[in-house]
């Protein structure tokens, strides 16, 4: 039987897959409960559709304010960065495809939370919040993911038997007998 790429036994992969889930549902039920509270606020502006609008507004009050303001916004998602390749569970996977659907399935749970945010007392809609959210789980995982998969496939390939015992070295390929056919 193949294995898919990755060592350890199967209750082993089976309980790390597990543990994603786990911490990315923890993690996604968070992020909801602090972006979905309401906020006393005496007024509140309109919902901000134009791309870096606010980013332009936050870098005009300042470096500190600045790097503040914009660490917020792309702090709260970016851990879906390594928790969704881990939810998966795949060491042998694609670089490019890991990083287009991690980054595609936290642009639609930003938007997601975006529009249900635009609903609560106090909170509006922000594309700038949508774009920094997908800017910070793209850059966390193009920073872990690909060391970690790269280090446990080389622990994977460490673990595979390096010589065989003489009497299991392979014997080749099967004789066959042309005309002559295999019995169902």
């Amino acid at each position: 039987m193949q294995g898919h790429g990755y060592g350890g036994t199967p209750a082993l992969r089976y309980r790390y897959r597990v543990a994603g889930c786990v911490l990315l549902v923890a993690h996604l039920l968070a992020v909801g409960w602090l972006a979905l509270r309401p906020l006393t606020a005496p007024w509140v502006t309109a919902a901000h559709l134009e791309p870096f609008a606010s980013l332009r507004a936050d870098l005009a009050l300042g470096p500190w304010e600045a790097v503040r303001a914009i660490g917020s916004g792309v702090l709260p998602l970016a851990p879906l960065g390594v928790l969704l390749p881990w939810a998966r569970g795949r060491v042998a996977a694609s670089s490019l495809g890991s990083l287009t659907r991690t980054v595609f399935t936290a642009a639609m749970i930003s938007l997601g939370l975006q529009v249900v945010q635009s609903g609560v007392l106090g909170q509006v809609l922000d594309v700038d919040a949508l774009l920094l959210d997908v800017t910070g789980v793209a850059l966390t995982h193009l920073a872990v993911v690909p060391a970690v998969r790269a280090r446990l496939r080389r622990k994977a390939d460490g673990e595979r038997p390096a010589a065989r015992l003489p009497e299991e070295a392979p014997q080749g390929l099967t004789p066959t007998i042309p005309r002559v056919r295999i019995a169902p």
